[in-house]
């Protein structure tokens, strides 16, 4: 059997990426397959081909996609997932290094049950964010009482470290361009724009000061007005300025040299964020979808900058 995948044929930018067809083997021992019906987009996928890791032609063609969902139609012998055994017509969540595809065959362990509240646009987009956010959250300890910065509160990630600190009883002041701020008054935050003036504004928000501080856009002013509200550099995670937090001494947080890669707490988070989002107390915006074979346009959209949400593929 053969299935479609999108693939970086090459190191470069958007134009690198091409459909091909691959083999979709039968599932053996432990393994399922799956028909995919959406897939996430992540900035991780065009970091892989734009030579941010190095060049190897013995890499290509590099398939993409760290999450998908789909509908399981085969199943191999002992096929037991995390919630136990997986059978033929399961929703499922899939995690893996090639989402990016109209089919595929995974160890059963790597799918999850789709709750039928959760749409496939949100199962597919929720697990990379979802996980980083709960990773944030608990390596800065937010809890009752907290008041907590999060910078770029209405981006992806943003957004749900601002929804889960809220439910963990913080206050949150969120960073945000004014045409998301009334989205972030909807999850309970007090949103403040970014930009010149940004400790002034907060400050006036929250005299008393400010407990904890996430950012998760990088950017030197994140960084500037959260060592200078915090005293506790432990209570500061960041997700994007790496030099600055190894330089200044506060947790830096993710898959790059250095940081807490928080695998434990990234591969658990599910069991807290599907519960949450199929209740309807966790929101995840999606900004765009686009069909499997337009994923270059997908990922100029996103490497463009400020989606305001996840971006999706649909085979």
């Amino acid at each position: 059997m053969a299935a479609t995948a999108i693939v970086a044929t090459n190191y470069g930018g958007p134009e690198v990426l091409a459909p091909l067809e691959v083999e979709l083997p039968a599932p053996g021992p432990g393994e399922v397959t799956v028909e995919v019906r959406a897939a996430g987009v992540n900035p991780i996928d065009y970091k892989l081909y734009s030579g941010a890791f190095g060049k190897d032609p013995a890499a290509l063609p590099i398939r993409l996609g760290l999450e998908s969902a789909g509908v399981v139609t085969a199943v191999g012998a002992d096929a037991v997932g995390p919630v136990g055994p997986v059978r033929v017509g399961d929703e499922v969540i899939v995690r893996t290094r090639e989402g990016y595809a109209t089919a595929l065959t995974v160890p059963a362990t790597a799918v999850i049950p789709k709750p039928a509240e959760v749409s496939w646009e949100v199962a597919a987009g929720l697990l990379a964010v979802g996980g980083t956010a709960v990773h944030l959250v608990a390596a800065t300890g937010v809890g009752p009482g907290d008041t907590v910065l999060v910078h770029s509160a209405a981006g992806s990630v943003g957004a749900l470290v601002a929804q889960l600190a809220v439910a963990r009883g913080a206050r949150v002041i969120g960073t945000a361009a004014p045409a998301r701020h009334e989205r972030l008054r909807g999850y309970g935050v007090d949103p403040v724009e970014y930009g010149p003036g940004l400790i002034d504004r907060v400050k006036a928000l929250a005299p008393q000061g400010v407990d904890v501080a996430i950012d998760t856009i990088g950017s030197d002013e994140a960084v500037d007005v959260s060592l200078e509200l915090v005293a506790d550099k432990r209570r500061i995670a960041t997700i994007a300025a790496f030099a600055r937090g190894f330089q200044e001494g506060f947790q830096v947080l993710g898959g790059g040299p250095g940081a807490d890669p928080g695998t434990e707490i990234r591969d658990a988070a599910w069991r807290e964020l599907l519960p949450l989002v199929a209740a309807g107390k966790l929101d995840l915006v999606i900004a765009a979808t686009y069909p499997l074979t337009e994923a270059r346009a997908a990922h100029e959209f996103v490497i463009a900058g400020h989606a305001g949400g996840k971006v999706v593929l649909l085979p």
